[in-house]
């Protein structure tokens, strides 16, 4: 199973990037798919997650209403399209899959290999 994230870049507080995460080796339609992020000397924070079907999403509290998560099952592709961007966002983000709906790391089996998102104030 291999997750690839991309996307990520250097951005100015207010601008905007698009994550995506590309699966292979598992039946992605089956699995609920998050993006969890990890800022410098910070443990793992939950972002966003999809349920399988892609009729449901939760985010975190600090990225609702500027944060959306989206999924592509023709593309086995898991998007998070960051809008508003603040000096705070600045992390590695990571991509997981899970076959339960949750916010709890620990329950996802699979993860990217991260992509940094910079915000500069």
């Amino acid at each position: 199973v291999q997750l690839q994230a991309s996307g990520g870049g250097l951005v100015q507080a207010g601008g905007f990037l698009r994550l995506s995460c590309a699966a292979s080796g598992l039946t992605f339609s089956r699995y609920n798919m998050g993006w969890f992020r990890q800022a410098p000397g910070k443990e793992r924070e939950f972002v966003a997650v999809v349920r399988w079907s892609g009729d449901t999403t939760y985010l975190a509290d600090s990225v609702k209403g500027r944060f959306t998560i989206s999924r592509d099952d023709a593309k086995n592709t898991v998007y998070l399209q960051m809008n508003s961007l603040k000096p705070e966002d600045t992390a590695v983000y990571y991509c997981a899959a899970s076959t339960d709906y949750t916010l709890h790391a620990y329950l996802y089996k699979y993860w990217g290999q991260g992509t940094q998102v910079t915000v500069s104030s």
